[in-house]
Parts: structure tokens; sequence; C-alpha cells
């Protein structure tokens, strides 16, 4: 039987040796022997010549799950928001997820953005959701605010991890109607 190689790469080696010394158990060998066997395995004399050669890694972002878990509760299973949040933090990530839903490049009038977010949102509050989103920079408008614009900017991984449910809740809503 032929071996198949299949790759692994690690965006933290050292949570990787956390991860391995908690599943051996309580007769685990220490955090550093772990992460010398594990530079080793992958052909480095030990963890120095490892961390020498590859230098800090930069860290990797991941979403706040309990933060994705509050903004989605905002969203029925449609992907429609329902609430409005009293929590800033909240609000701000339920903002990325209609952000995200506005058209890039494309400029609207008060009216055509305001029902664009009357049909993301059962709460019909379009002038509050044009502010914040103004305020947070994710939207800009002209000074006699008839036009409106997305502004493109790069969300964090709690705010993409949002959009991405959102959007899934939207998609699964249209196939289902769809049928």
């Amino acid at each position: 039987m032929t071996r198949e190689p299949i790759s692994l790469t690690l965006p933290d080696v050292s949570a990787f040796a956390r991860a391995l010394k908690s599943d051996l158990g309580p007769d685990a060998p220490p955090h550093q022997t772990l992460l010398n066997a594990i530079a080793r395995a992958g052909g480095y004399r030990n963890f120095q010549h490892l961390h020498a050669i590859h230098g800090p890694a930069t860290p990797v972002e991941t979403p706040e799950g309990r933060a994705v878990s509050r903004a989605l509760a905002r969203f029925d299973d449609a992907g429609v928001m329902t609430s409005w949040s009293t929590k800033r933090k909240v609000r701000q990530h339920c903002l990325w997820a209609l952000w995200a839903q506005v058209p890039a490049r494309t400029v609207f009038t008060e009216r055509q953005i305001s029902d664009l977010f009357d049909e993301m949102t059962t709460f019909r509050d379009p002038a509050q959701i044009r502010r914040s989103l103004i305020e947070d920079g994710l939207l800009t408008r002209t000074l006699d605010g008839s036009e409106y614009t997305r502004v493109e900017v790069t969300p964090d991984a709690t705010a993409r991890e949002v959009i991405r449910a959102v959007g899934k809740r939207r998609a699964l809503a249209k196939q289902t109607t769809a049928q």
C-alpha cells in the first residue's frame, strides 16, 4: 500500500502543543518537550531551530465566538436583522453584515439606500442604520446627504464570521423560497 503524503500547516505550533498535551492526559511531557518533539518531527533540531528559521509568526486572527453569537441573535433564519442592539459592539458587528449586502462602487440616493436597508431589517429604521454606518466609516454621503456610497474596508475576523453566517442564512432562505 502506498503512502499518501498529507500536508499539515500549523498557524500556532504552541497552541498545537497545548492541545496535544491536553489530549495526552496527565502523563504528557512538559510543553517545551512537546514543542521540541514537534520541531524534530518536522526536520528541525529543536524548537529554537524552527523558530530561528521561520521567525515569529504573524498572529492568526480568530473570531470572537461570543461576539458572533450575540450579533447573530439579532438576525432571523432568513438573515434579516430583527432588532437594534443597545450594545455598541454587538451593533457594530451587525452593521458589518448589512454593509456586506450593500453593492460596492454603487452610488445610492437616500431613498434607494433606505429601501435597501428596509429589505435587510424588520424594524425599519434606515436613518439610524445610515448614521451608524457613516459613524463607523463604512458608508459615506455627500454634504447635502443626497448620495451614499459604501466604503471599501477590511472587516476583522469576528465581523467576517458574522458576514459569512448572515450570508449563509440569506442564501438558505432564498434557496428554500425558490423551491
